[in-house]
């Protein structure tokens, strides 16, 4: 039994490969979503070469301060200012982007989704959706990272023709973006994690070897804490142009200039630990006199990139969920997360038209409100959670 549709995706690609469209790579600007993007691109270069075929293909993630999560009207517009029409490939999100996908089909798009996270409302109507989650796949595993998903799907585009070393190369990536998404470490999860970090310090990639020349073994407790280590440096914030630093440092060939950018890479991780822990400071001070079900809480002048991570720390302290949201001129993106048991996904359901857009996985999630609902949202959020 194969994942639904991802033979179909497979074949898709490799139309659009053989016919000479333009394919655009659209993934999330987390770890999850580079990975994927880095993934999925280096199997369709690697089907292009065997077919010996020339391939056009633009990577984009979206710019998380000004649009948020996801694919968006203002992304769109980016992408079509870039390219008249081919094949959209969306990695860790398009499955709640129903609007933004009709868009691109009537603009001459073909448009597959490949993503894990939760269907909210149904699928949006793409020529082709791959995720576990979706009620028709009877697929038994649902809860890959993206980046195994991605990982699937160049299985697919290569079959037989993927070298060992590809093979590696894409595993290690799953099994970092697998760790930083914190999906379960069961079944196909934990044998992407398991191969992949048994295979990470040997990695010809020349980021992942940058990486590992910074790094002094003997400073962490565990192999897991030097991932960690290498994780958060991973999820740097930087995006310029709609391409990530992430996502440009692990496509690096040079190993000396991959050792440059990995530095700098460490340094802005340390940097977002301090803002991190300054903001949590504050938060819990803020919050411990209120009485409340929930944390809700605001403020135009917060990194988006530091939310998720503050959030986490506060449901683990305070145990509640928490809504936290960069305020915008006229409308707020947030993040969530939920103690365990809890469905964020479900919680924002119950409020959907009050929001935007929403969607996620049930221990975290985001969402995009308009400031004019910013507290029917909160009001109904306790409502709910009462």
């Amino acid at each position: 039994m194969k994942i639904k549709n991802i033979d179909k995706a497979a074949e898709r690609i490799k139309k659009a490969v053989e016919d000479g469209e333009q394919i655009v790579i659209y993934g999330d600007s987390d770890l999850d979503g580079v990975a994927s993007i880095v993934i999925a691109k280096e199997a369709i270069d690697n089907l292009a070469s065997i077919l010996k075929k020339q391939v056009s293909i633009l990577c984009f993630s979206p710019e998380r301060k000004t649009e948020g999560y996801g694919l968006n009207a203002d992304a769109l517009k980016f992408i079509k200012s870039k390219v008249s029409n081919g094949l959209i490939v969306t990695l860790d999100c398009g499955i709640t982007n129903f609007r933004e996908i009709e868009d691109a089909k009537n603009s001459g798009f073909s448009v597959v989704v490949i993503d894990h996270h939760k269907t909210v409302g149904g699928i949006p109507d793409a020529d082709i959706v791959v995720d576990p989650k979706q009620e028709t796949d009877e697929y038994p595993f649902k809860d890959f990272a993206n980046a195994g998903l991605a990982l699937r799907l160049a299985e697919e585009i290569l079959g037989d023709q993927m070298s060992d070393m590809l093979k590696d190369s894409f595993v290690e990536l799953a099994a970092l973006a697998t760790i930083s998404d914190m999906m379960p470490e069961t079944g196909e999860n934990e044998e992407i994690i398991n191969e992949g970090l048994e295979k990470v310090e040997y990695s010809q990639r020349p980021a992942i070897r940058a990486i590992f020349s910074l790094l002094n073994p003997m400073d962490f407790l565990s192999k897991r804490d030097m991932i960690a280590k290498i994780n958060s440096a991973l999820n740097s914030s930087g995006i310029s142009g709609h391409v990530s630093k992430p996502y440009l440092f692990l496509t690096e060939p040079d190993f000396k200039k991959a050792v440059e950018t990995a530095e700098e890479l460490f340094e802005e991780s340390r940097d977002k630990q301090r803002n991190v822990a300054n903001l949590v400071d504050e938060l819990t001070e803020r919050v411990s006199v209120k009485d409340s079900p929930i944390i809700f809480e605001g403020s135009h002048v917060w990194e988006a990139e530091h939310l998720g991570a503050v959030a986490s720390r506060l449901v683990n302290h305070f145990d509640k969920p928490v809504f936290l949201y960069r305020k915008g001129e006229e409308i707020s993106r947030g993040t969530v997360r939920v103690p365990k048991g809890m469905d964020a996904v479900k919680a924002m359901e119950s409020c959907k038209e009050l929001l935007v857009m929403f969607g996620g996985h049930p221990p975290a999630a985001g969402f995009t409100v308009k400031n004019e609902n910013i507290e029917k949202f909160e009001g109904c959020l306790k409502e709910y959670f009462k």
